[in-house]
């Protein structure tokens, strides 16, 4: 029992002599290792994850990250080929894909760095100085991403200038030319983002002038079709409101027309029956529309007209 514990001690204070000295170190799944004698690399690099050995004091371990990693350049002032200067601003995200040619040529990360500030940033100009401006802006010819009507489709690219690149192929030539030189690093460019475009003072009144232009042509053509679809609703509409018109006013003297010949039946009818009360109806309508309190009547006794005056005094007398 004695025997197993101070074997279990001795093991113990080997390890932590080994972990002092440097003797043994480890791999973590998302590290590799490359190990220098007197400054010079020995053997391949150590990717598998777990406890490794080393000579103490003579060798060592340098770890790099398997992971992506990010690189963040600074703005660059850059002209298109259309004269125009702006401020592009680009990130990237990279990889050690060879360990030993990385500690070779870059030595670290923030080596690094400074070799993809340089390859980014010359890809970036070499692409950017060879398109207009409007290629770095736009990756569409349309105003509007959502799903619209063809014909207003068709409109907006009219009214808009041209692209035939746009930003994410100009995105995609620079990592092309990237993915060139980075591999004599060590380094593998996974892919690069423009972040953001900035224009020079004396541009960007000129821009935003250049883009409310235009976008006051495709709403005056919007506006131009809105108001040609205007009329032809409108004149549809007319058209079907005086037909309707037209077919009432028919419908509606017809049926006025009848029920005039319809009355005039029945007051025919009703008086046929007793003409001599007819002729006292009508005259008393007549007295009633032509006689009033201020209407002075110059008549003869033996007018039509005084026949019932004359009979009423007659019988008020």
């Amino acid at each position: 029992m004695k025997s197993a514990i101070r074997l279990i001690v001795a093991l113990a204070v080997i390890i932590t002599i080994a972990f002092i000295t440097g003797t043994i170190y480890i791999v973590s799944e998302i590290q590799q290792v490359v190990i220098t004698q007197f400054g010079k690399p020995v053997g391949a690099p150590v990717t598998a994850a777990g406890l490794h050995l080393k000579l103490p004091f003579v060798q060592q371990a340098h770890y790099f990250d398997e992971r992506l990693l990010d690189w963040d350049g600074d703005p660059n002032q850059i002209p298109t080929r259309d004269k125009k200067y702006i401020w592009v601003d680009t990130t990237a995200r990279w990889r050690i894909v060879d360990a030993l040619k990385f500690l070779q040529s870059v030595g670290n990360e923030r080596g690094a760095h400074a070799r993809l500030d340089d390859i980014v940033n010359s890809a970036t100009r070499d692409v950017i100085t060879g398109h207009m401006l409007v290629e770095t802006i736009r990756d569409t010819n349309r105003i509007l991403e959502t799903e619209i009507k063809e014909g207003a489709i068709a409109l907006a690219e009219e009214a808009l200038e041209k692209i035939y690149s746009g930003r994410e192929k100009l995105e995609k030539g620079i990592l092309d030319r990237a993915e060139v030189i980075a591999p004599q690093y060590g380094i593998e460019i996974i892919d690069v983002r423009i972040k953001r475009i900035s224009y020079i003072e004396d541009v960007r009144k000129k821009v935003y002038d250049r883009m409310i232009s235009e976008r006051k042509r495709a709403a005056e053509q919007y506006r131009s079709e809105g108001r040609g679809k205007s009329a032809e609703i409108k004149g549809q509409m007319e058209k079907e409101l005086k037909l309707i018109t037209s077919d009432a006013y028919r419908q509606a003297q017809g049926i006025r027309g009848q029920a005039d010949a319809e009355a005039t039946s029945i007051y025919a009818g009703a008086y046929n029956q007793d003409p001599e009360f007819y002729s006292f109806m009508k005259t008393l309508e007549t007295y009633r529309n032509t006689v009033d309190e201020s209407t002075t009547l110059i008549l003869t006794t033996d007018g039509d007209y005084y026949k019932y005056l004359k009979k009423l005094n007659v019988s008020g007398r």
